[in-house]
């Protein structure tokens, strides 16, 4: 009885034990567990929520993609400038198409003003009359994108418009380009013609102008017409010009000298080489020639032709100025966009070395909970 006693109490004893120290030495290993589980857990927990490093302007990958815009637009700006220069070189060749007819053109007046001597010429064109009204041509751009090539002529056109006004002179306008039409119809200023002119001036557009300016001058409209371009100067630089177009002076014309421009490149860089060629020599007339028309009248018949010219020609000198401009801007937007990729990069740099940083600090904390 009593060993069956006892047996009973050692299988209770047995079972409780059992029970209690299977689950004692089951609960101490699930402690380890537990607590190895609750360090992962939490550093997963923790590296689920951490957020990216943040750089000044947004995060790594948004650092990242600005990077690469970037630096695609730098590759728009860099062919907008190779474009442009190569538009600079069919505006120079089309300046050299242009000379020989303009020096034929000098040379032949100067013989037959020559060939007048001292008698008085008196044609429409070369009559200087009592100045109470102006026509301002104002020759501009078609396009933006040229630095300050639009905003430079505009300006020169609104002072020299208040300074003839302040002297009690009337004016108006010729414009040509599409920025100047734009900026001065908005501003309801007295607007007599206006023309468009592409990357690419002909004569057939010169003369439409140059007639204009003739039919406003001999029918008295106006008593002086004045030409207000971008005279071409290098790459680098232009300057914001005012001629008298008509009345002609004589002697202007016959000695007025001319030069032209070479686009040329040199270990990667554009240059420009100027070349002044001098007023024409006037073309010798032997005394027995015989005129079948008077030259006053042959000189009469050339001045149209020379304004077409000086038309084309101050077109093309200011498409040139518009395309250096332009190319000088986007080489400055190009370098621009250089400069701010290599501070995104630093940031990004940066940006990425914190956050590989962040996940060594994060790694030995876990390893040091463990220990």
């Amino acid at each position: 009885m009593k060993f069956l006693l006892f047996a009973l109490s050692a299988l209770a004893t047995a079972s409780a034990f059992t029970t209690s120290g299977g689950a004692f030495t089951t609960h101490t290993s699930t402690i380890g567990e537990s607590a190895r589980n609750n360090i992962v857990a939490d550093s997963s927990s923790a590296h689920r929520t951490r957020r990216s490093t943040i750089v000044m302007d947004g995060k790594a990958n948004a650092i990242r993609d600005r990077i690469s815009s970037v630096k695609n637009t730098k590759k728009i700006t860099m062919a907008m400038k190779l474009v442009a220069a190569a538009k600079v070189r069919r505006a120079q060749d089309a300046v050299l198409a242009t000379r020989p007819f303009s020096e034929t053109l000098q040379s032949v007046f100067g013989g037959l003003i020559q060939r007048l001597g001292g008698e008085s010429v008196e044609l429409p064109l070369l009559t200087v009359r009592d100045v109470k009204k102006v026509t301002l041509v104002v020759i501009t751009g078609d396009r933006g994108l040229c630095g300050g090539y639009n905003s430079f002529m505009i300006r020169k056109a609104e002072t020299r418009f208040a300074e003839l006004k302040e002297q009690g002179i009337e004016a108006d306008m010729i414009l040509v380009g599409k920025k100047g039409i734009s900026y001065f119809e908005r501003r309801n200023y007295p607007i007599l013609k206006t023309f468009e002119c592409g990357q690419k001036p002909d004569a057939k557009e010169a003369l439409a102008i140059s007639e204009e300016i003739l039919t406003t001058f001999l029918s008295g409209e106006t008593d002086a017409v004045e030409l207000l371009y971008t005279k071409f100067v290098s790459l680098i630089a232009s300057e914001p010009s005012t001629r008298t177009l008509v009345p002609f002076s004589a002697s202007s014309i016959s000695e007025e000298g001319d030069e032209v421009f070479a686009l040329t490149s040199e270990s990667g860089k554009f240059g420009v080489e100027r070349t002044d060629l001098g007023a024409a020599e006037p073309q010798e007339f032997p005394n027995d020639m015989i005129f079948e028309q008077d030259p006053v009248q042959i000189i009469n018949a050339i001045l149209p032709l020379y304004l077409n010219g000086q038309i084309l020609r101050t077109l093309q000198e200011s498409v040139a100025s518009e395309l250096a401009a332009r190319m000088q801007a986007m080489q400055s937007a190009s370098d621009n966009a250089g400069d701010l990729v290599s501070s995104l990069s630093l940031q990004y740099n940066r940006a990425r070395q914190a956050a590989v940083t962040q996940e060594i600090l994060e790694i030995v904390a876990g390893a040091v909970a463990l220990e």
